[in-house]
């Protein structure tokens, strides 16, 4: 008799290799298809898709974008891919974004810039270029954070929603400088006229009663649970401790009632961006 391949199990969380080829197996599987099936799909063999879902070899971009394609995933794998290749990450934030693919509701608060997925292009390559100036990233390590950007904005095609909450801080700080930051406000105006976007501002006027004092961001899972990341200048944070979670779950609330009503916070926006505009002349 013919020996029987055991299967490997592999940590999703011991590396950002492992977390790509767990999930390429689950997708897969959950299509119904075989290593072979998928591999007549995308023109590979079924060998290299079994070194890939062992975590023996690295996947090609053009592997995985045709993967992502036959496996109608919108683009999941391409992230995950990026968050692997790109070694300037902090430790932590590939795994967060894992979950944030997978969630169904986002809510996040930023004390210093514009979050990730709400930055204009001009911006995100504004502020990596300054960490490449400073000696902090190599301009291939910026480049690849910024293409792992531009995969993570695709959050904004799904039909999920989205809370963001910006300290006034984020409004005023001038990356990029006044011509940049005409433009990042611009996007927040157009962004937060989506049905599925509520965005709000925290003045500084709130002072002392800001609820919190470092970024949070809120994950609902499609099975209703919430996790919470946050981070420090060494590494990201994915909480999914239920007790935890929701004692950051009511500060984000009393944020929400003691922030800018979104009418508000929408002119606060459009005046800030005039005071860029002026500026910029």
């Amino acid at each position: 008799m013919g020996a029987t391949l055991k299967r490997v199990n592999l940590d999703p969380t011991s590396s950002p290799l492992a977390a790509f080829a767990v999930q390429l197996r689950r997708l897969r599987e959950a299509r119904g298809l075989t290593q072979v099936g998928l591999g007549t799909l995308v023109r590979y063999s079924s060998v290299y898709i079994s070194n890939v879902e062992t975590a023996k070899q690295a996947p090609s971009l053009k592997f995985v974008q045709r993967a992502d394609e036959a496996l109608a995933t919108g683009g999941a794998l391409e992230l995950l891919w990026w968050s692997w290749k790109n070694g300037a990450l902090i430790p932590g934030f590939p795994e967060y974004t894992t979950k944030e693919r997978e969630a169904i509701c986002i809510r996040l608060f930023e004390t210093g810039m514009v979050p990730g997925v709400f930055q204009h292009p001009d911006y995100s390559a504004a502020y990596e270029a300054a960490i490449v100036r400073r000696g902090e990233a190599t301009r291939t390590q910026a480049d690849e954070r910024l293409q792992l950007l531009a995969a993570r904005q695709k959050l904004l095609e799904r039909t999920l929603t989205i809370h963001v909450v910006l300290d006034e801080a984020v409004l005023r700080r001038p990356i990029g400088g006044p011509r940049v930051m005409v433009q990042q406000m611009t996007r927040l105006e157009s962004l937060s006229a989506q049905p599925n976007v509520v965005l709000q501002v925290a003045p500084f006027s709130l002072g002392e009663e800001r609820p919190f004092s470092h970024p949070v961001t809120l994950l609902t899972m499609p099975n209703r649970a919430m996790v919470g990341y946050t981070e420090t200048l060494q590494r990201g944070y994915l909480e999914q401790d239920g007790e935890i979670v929701a004692g950051w779950a009511r500060k984000y609330d009393r944020l929400l009632v003691d922030a800018l009503p979104r009418a508000d916070s929408l002119t606060m926006i459009h005046e800030v961006r005039k005071e860029h505009e002026r500026h910029a002349r």
